[in-house]
């Protein structure tokens, strides 16, 4: 009886084994591509701890502080188109946007007045810590009153046509204490009333 012969083992070049061991490597990426790609697709609800929670900003939670705040927007966009009045004698400001009643007819009037006698105004107002100091909503029209400090020491009075300085008394105040009452009106806040209080701030 002829013995059996064991077979031969299959003999791996190196490159075969590294063309195994490459395709080894990208079923096992696929097969953990393929379960994260589960996982993200099913219906599990998310912690509710991560979802973030809507915030309400405390303007919108306190309508009153928004309006002040607006009064305040207002008053400051006055004294823009109060630079443009004095500095435009050919009346380029848009002041009864943001003033009625005394305060836009003083102010036109007070800026007329130096324009005919050939003055105008250059520079910038300040306005220094602006605050809403009483707030009325009862009655037909809400109205407020602002006081800050008016810094008038960059504005400056000029002749029209030379651009001359115009000498000024000297103790006169560039800083000064100033109270507004301004009304609340459809179209927006209006400035009524501009009262200069003689102090220094």
């Amino acid at each position: 009886m002829t013995p059996t012969r064991p077979r031969p083992r299959p003999q791996f070049s190196a490159m075969r084994l590294r063309k195994l061991a490459a395709a080894s490597v990208a079923l096992s990426t696929a097969l953990i591509l393929s379960a994260c790609s589960s996982n993200s697709n099913d219906n599990t609800p998310a912690d509710a701890s991560s979802v973030p929670t809507p915030t309400v900003s405390a303007d919108r939670a306190d309508p009153v502080k928004a309006l002040k705040k607006e009064a305040i927007s207002a008053y400051e966009n006055y004294w823009r188109e109060m630079e443009k009045l004095y500095a435009d004698k050919d009346g380029g400001a848009n002041l009864q946007k943001y003033a009625a009643s005394a305060a836009l007819k003083n102010a036109t009037a007070d800026a007329k007045r130096a324009h005919d006698q050939g003055l105008v105004n250059i520079g910038d107002v300040r306005l220094i810590d602006p605050s809403v100091t009483r707030y009325e909503a009862k009655g037909q029209v809400p109205n407020a009153t602002v006081s800050s400090c008016l810094d008038i020491s960059r504005w400056e009075t000029v002749k029209a046509s030379t651009k001359k300085p115009v000498t000024l008394p000297s103790n006169r105040l560039t800083k000064y204490v100033i109270v507004s009452t301004l009304e609340k009106w459809p179209e927006g806040w209006r400035v009524t009333r501009d009262e200069p209080q003689g102090k220094p701030c």
